[in-house]
């Protein structure tokens, strides 16, 4: 059985950063908390025939700013959800948090009601680059949300911090991280700014480190998290040994995903065919009851299955099984050996008869590798 996960987006933001090319929009004065929630529940009901009642094994709601929305409406929420589908014993409920929309009791209350990891929008520890990104909290506020979140009883957290940041230097890039360390997370999650179209930042481009300077950074950067007891296993994504964000190692293993909401894209394997859904992405659309919620839907292709596998699977540092791509896929081995002995011969993986696994230079070239499946 292909394991299941589900996505909650909440489109709503107070505002809309200069980087981000997410489906978010401006928050309006009162936000629709129940009418979107009972927009949800039956989103997910128009989804359930292709599910067949399969145990969800993760949540995760992202955004825009999904602590905009109180724990009452959370609470609502998932004691719909649990009558639609079985949530397995151990499952793992990760909510997006933005250190300036939120406050210690509203952790206190998400905990309470079941919601088990946080991830904190943090970017920078910086005022400068705070400013630079249009972020709405300042560093003491980064720093207090994840005391408050650790006093309201949130043992797994993530973090997530930017770097090739305007106008940042080698040793600021560094000082962020460090502060993140600090705090001892479980997971980290540092990626580097890029620049998206339909963003200001694409249409007013920031002054940027050098690509020898975003290097250099990128190698300290990963020294520091390995001295510091992260393990690096998937690209831009460190941990604490046993504490990998099982959700998003769902969506790299190339498991299947129901997404409700607006804009919320889904991967569902039914009967040997694997459908790509996505919901409209205007929240006036979306609880639009005179409208269906689903956008588009689609077979994904032979062809695009493999890159699609591969788009995923290439992010991970860990050994993938040569049985996976048929397990996840159904198509025969066939199609992606061919390949796999292209990216050896190239050194970009190293191949065994039972596994395949990204090498050093693979990683440094990681669009190089993913191009090959193209």
């Amino acid at each position: 059985m292909i394991p299941l996960s589900l996505y909650i987006h909440i489109p709503w933001c107070i505002r809309k950063c200069p980087y981000c090319d997410f489906n978010s929009h401006k928050s309006p004065d009162s936000l629709p908390e129940l009418n979107y929630v009972q927009a949800l529940i039956a989103d997910l009901e128009t989804d359930l025939p292709y599910v067949d009642a399969r145990e969800i094994s993760s949540i995760f709601i992202g955004g825009g700013t999904p602590s905009l929305f109180s724990a009452h409406a959370y609470d609502r929420l998932f004691t719909e959800l649990k009558t639609l589908l079985p949530f397995s014993q151990d499952i793992e409920i990760t909510m997006e948090a933005n250190p300036g929309t939120v406050e210690q009791q509203r952790f206190t209350q998400y905990r309470e009601i079941g919601i088990n990891r946080l991830s904190l929008g943090i970017q920078s520890f910086n005022p400068e680059h705070l400013r630079a990104l249009g972020r709405i909290h300042d560093e003491q506020q980064a720093h207090r949300a994840i005391e408050s979140a650790r006093n309201a009883g949130f043992s797994n957290l993530n973090l997530d911090i930017m770097h090739g940041l305007p106008k940042q230097s080698v040793a600021q890039g560094i000082s962020d991280l460090q502060a993140a360390i600090s705090h001892q997370p479980e997971h980290l999650s540092w990626y580097q700014l890029t620049i998206e179209p339909n963003t200001v930042f694409y249409k007013e481009k920031p002054p940027l480190p050098s690509e020898d300077e975003a290097w250099l950074l990128e190698e300290e950067g990963l020294a520091l998290l390995k001295k510091s007891g992260f393990e690096r296993y998937e690209i831009s994504a460190f941990a604490k040994p046993g504490r990998h964000a099982r959700h998003n190692l769902n969506y790299w293993l190339f498991g299947d995903y129901l997404g409700i909401g607006a804009g919320a894209h889904g991967k569902i394997t039914v009967e040997n065919r694997i459908l790509r859904t996505r919901k409209h992405r205007q929240p006036r659309e979306y609880l639009d009851k005179n409208k269906p919620f689903l956008a588009s839907i689609e077979t994904v292709e032979a062809q695009d299955l493999l890159f699609e596998f591969m788009l995923n699977t290439t992010r991970l540092q860990q050994p993938i099984s040569l049985d996976l791509f048929t397990q996840r896929t159904g198509l025969p081995f066939s199609y992606l050996l061919p390949k796999l002995k292209i990216a050896e011969h190239k050194k970009l993986i190293a191949l065994t008869k039972t596994h395949w696994q990204v090498t050093s230079l693979g990683r440094r070239y990681t669009n190089d590798l993913q191009a090959l499946y193209l």
